[in-house]
């Protein structure tokens, strides 16, 4: 038998931590002596403990360590595992994509963004729309987009697009639609036709991955603001070059219009 001090050595996991997580059922000594309430561990337990600490080092939560070593069957805990990685990697995805704006956002001299003044005719496309709260876009266009692109097929006459609503950005909650441009739209399932009206863009172009986008819509609108335009409907992206098309984010063109009128 070890005593704590000993284990604590053994294991990597301090005296205080060791303490908790047999206060939270999570690594039991093997004996409490009940006269002094010193904890004394076998030598058994050493693994268990060097799961705990990795575990804790990917900060799995306790409760789903507690899942993890509770768990008999090799697929549920490998299963639970996975998932937590699954989190850790969008986390770092995120970590990448803001470290990247900020980057941007933070060069003393950045280069001005070309802005091309565009007249768009109205057009029938193929699309798929709804009322969509912020954090669940990307799991909604991308079932939406999939769909379409089984509805249309090789009818498709250009790159995929979409427009969203000013209340999407102003209260996390709007109007998104999305489209693939088609002659003859088919309907299907939640796919139908509609309409982009005409509209006056002030149009430029994202390059790169979604997640820098932000930085490219406040450059646009601050060109709009100094050349004394207002915006005038939902905004528009058409995706150029995306995922689909090939794996390099860095290749990634995303076209952003906004419908603008000038102020007199």
């Amino acid at each position: 038998m070890l005593t704590i001090g000993e284990f604590s050595r053994l294991t990597h996991l301090s005296v205080r931590t060791l303490r908790r997580y047999h206060e939270g059922a999570l690594l039991e000594p093997a004996v409490v002596d009940e006269t002094s309430g010193y904890r004394y561990y076998a030598i058994e337990q050493i693994p268990t403990a060097q799961v705990i600490n990795r575990l804790r080092e990917l900060d799995v939560p306790l409760s789903d360590v507690q899942r993890i070593l509770r768990s008999p069957d090799p697929g549920v805990r490998a299963t639970l595992i996975a998932d937590h990685l699954q989190r850790l990697e969008a986390e770092l995805d995120r970590t990448r994509a803001a470290v990247a704006s900020l980057r941007r956002l933070l060069r003393p001299d950045p280069a001005p963004i070309e802005v091309e003044l565009r007249a768009e005719p109205a057009r029938t496309v193929a699309a798929v729309a709804a009322v969509v709260d912020e954090g669940e876009v990307d799991a909604w266009f991308a079932g939406a987009m999939a769909e379409l692109e089984v509805a249309v097929g090789d009818a498709v006459i250009g790159p995929p697009g979409g427009t969203y609503d000013n209340s999407l950005f102003e209260q996390g909650r709007g109007h998104v639609l999305v489209y693939l441009p088609t002659v003859a739209p088919p309907r299907t399932g939640r796919v139908h036709a509609a309409t982009l009206p005409a509209a006056e863009l002030a149009v430029t172009t994202h390059v790169g991955e979604h997640d820098g986008i932000e930085v490219t819509y406040g450059e646009l609108g601050t060109w709009v603001v100094e050349n004394a335009m207002s915006v005038a409907g939902p905004v528009r992206e058409v995706y150029l070059v995306g995922p689909r098309d090939v794996g390099d984010p860095a290749a990634w063109r995303t076209e952003i219009g906004w419908p603008v009128f000038r102020v007199t």
